[in-house]
């Protein structure tokens, strides 16, 4: 077979996302004869018999065409229409002059079409090559159950910049993107296929485990190609089901993720605690991850993680990083935490501060001489402080508020939003600097009053959620409903949007 017959063939495949390009090679190195390889293609499954008779009627148009018109570029050829003919017989394309049934389209709609008109009617077979070429919007068949299926699933997810993958028994699987969640074009997974290909991703350990307990929580490293998932699997009435949420391969430095300039100087603290919170998906790790990076690229000091499970991979820099994931290298936050006081730590980041033990931990870990970097889920600073100070004993809540309002060195409360155009996600940001003002009202008992002082408090950076979600509305970044939909004084937003 020729060069540019492969090429063709290769080409077509590869805008299909049929194969990768070493498959594709592969392929042809097994089978010379594209149209031989076509076949192999359909008892792979990934094309359907009728697909595969467009394939080769537009293989067979292109490779005329390339011939005929000694066309080298293959972007050009391409991009022109095509009429795709299921003709009934191979010798039919060569003809000079085909008769008018040859351009007629395969599907029994384009039969019913008067014959006068079906010469004429060039445009009418593009939707059938748009869909076989350039994907379109139809069912785009997937590999055999099986890694190879995962694996293309997670390359749509990337392809499209999606956050999540939502993978379903007997549904099609499913996207997030800019938080909206959206289906791909891929046909529905049977539950046989979701389970032996989500098992096949897995190790031997978790396989056990879930199969124990129905439940598994890990981080899928998919290769440089792939990048990183934190992933969660779960058994429920229709199967076996998993959410995939995509990992950037690189940290997002303070610039690329628009973090204020009062959020870089916690960095540059040396002891207390700072907690970033926010609702699930808002961002905390990314931004807990930057936090992190800075200190690890700026000061030669050691940094201590601990995540479940570690998602983004931090390497040795100028500091030195020792990342511990719980449940692989640590029985549990509170265990890694205690270890972690004898192991000489200059930073410690805690991926989430779950239960009284590890925030007494964290606290503690503070109050000797360590910097503290901590997440927890809640929706703003007031309510992070009564979390922190609810989790003890009503008897140790004094000397933990004193220890609070010392060690505390600020609070950052986030949301994400769709942006106004709907093409992105925006970032809102409530910020609290632990002035000496706030320091008294944490010991006194009196968090109530912190709201006020931290609208007073914008010359040390502060900021309430509600100003920054009007900013944000005032320069078109995010919609004013989505403003005061996400504000908990809607009133204040609604009075803030009002004004000139």
């Amino acid at each position: 077979m020729s060069k540019p017959t492969h090429q063709v063939f290769k080409r077509i495949v590869l805008h299909n996302k049929l194969l990768s390009e070493e498959e594709v090679d592969a392929l042809l190195d097994e089978v010379e004869d594209p149209k031989l390889a076509v076949k192999s293609l359909v008892e792979r499954e990934l094309l359907t018999e009728k697909k595969a008779e467009q394939f080769l009627a537009v293989y067979q148009k292109q490779l005329d065409k390339l011939f005929a018109e000694q066309i080298d570029s293959f972007d050009d050829l391409f991009d022109e229409p095509e009429t795709v003919a299921a003709e009934p017989e191979e010798e039919a394309p060569p003809e000079p002059k085909p008769e008018p049934e040859s351009e007629a389209v395969p599907e029994p709609e384009a039969a019913s079409e008067s014959s006068e008109e079906a010469p004429a009617e060039e445009t009418e077979p593009e939707p059938e090559v748009e869909s076989l070429v350039a994907a379109g919007q139809e069912t785009i068949p997937l590999p055999e159950a099986g890694l190879e299926l995962i694996h293309r699933l997670l390359m749509d997810t990337r392809e499209a910049g999606a956050s999540d993958l939502h993978i379903k028994a007997n549904m099609a699987p499913i996207v997030r993107v800019n938080s909206v969640l959206r289906p791909l074009p891929r046909p529905r997974l049977s539950v046989e296929e979701c389970e032996e290909s989500l098992l096949a991703i897995l190790d031997e350990e978790q396989r056990d485990q879930f199969l124990s307990t129905n439940d598994l929580d890990l981080c899928y490293d998919g290769g440089k190609e792939l990048g990183r998932f934190r992933t969660n699997y779960l058994r429920e009435h229709r199967g076996m089901d998993a959410i995939f949420r995509a990992i950037p391969n690189e940290v997002p430095t303070f610039e690329e993720l628009n973090l204020p300039e009062q959020v870089m100087k916690f960095t540059d603290y040396r002891v207390g605690v700072v907690l970033v919170t926010g609702p699930k998906g808002s961002g905390k790790t990314t931004t807990l991850a930057a936090m992190v990076d800075r200190i690890n690229n700026t000061r030669a000091e050691h940094i201590i993680t601990v995540e479940d499970p570690i998602e983004f991979v931090q390497p040795c820099r100028k500091g030195h990083v020792n990342q511990r994931q719980v449940g692989v290298h640590t029985k549990s936050f509170s265990n890694a935490l205690r270890s972690a006081l004898r192991e000489a730590p200059d930073v410690i980041m805690v991926g989430e501060m779950r239960d009284l033990e590890t925030t007494s931990l964290a606290i503690t870990a503070a109050e000797t001489g360590h910097l503290v970097l901590a997440t927890l889920h809640t929706p703003d600073a007031i309510r992070t402080i009564g979390r922190v100070l609810d989790v003890f004993p009503a008897k140790e809540q004094p000397q933990i508020r004193a220890m609070l309002s010392e060690s505390l060195r600020g609070i950052v409360s986030q949301q994400l939003l769709p942006s106004a155009d709907g093409k992105s996600m925006v970032l809102a940001l409530e910020i609290l600097v632990n002035t000496q003002a706030i320091g008294h009202l944490i010991r006194e008992e009196k968090v109530h009053q912190i709201r006020g002082l931290m609208q007073t408090g914008k010359q040390h950076g502060m900021v309430l959620m509600e100003e920054s979600l009007v900013r944000l509305a005032r320069e078109g970044r995010i919609s004013e409903a989505d403003a005061i939909s996400r504000a908990e004084d809607k009133k204040m937003v609604q009075r803030g949007l009002a004004k000139v």
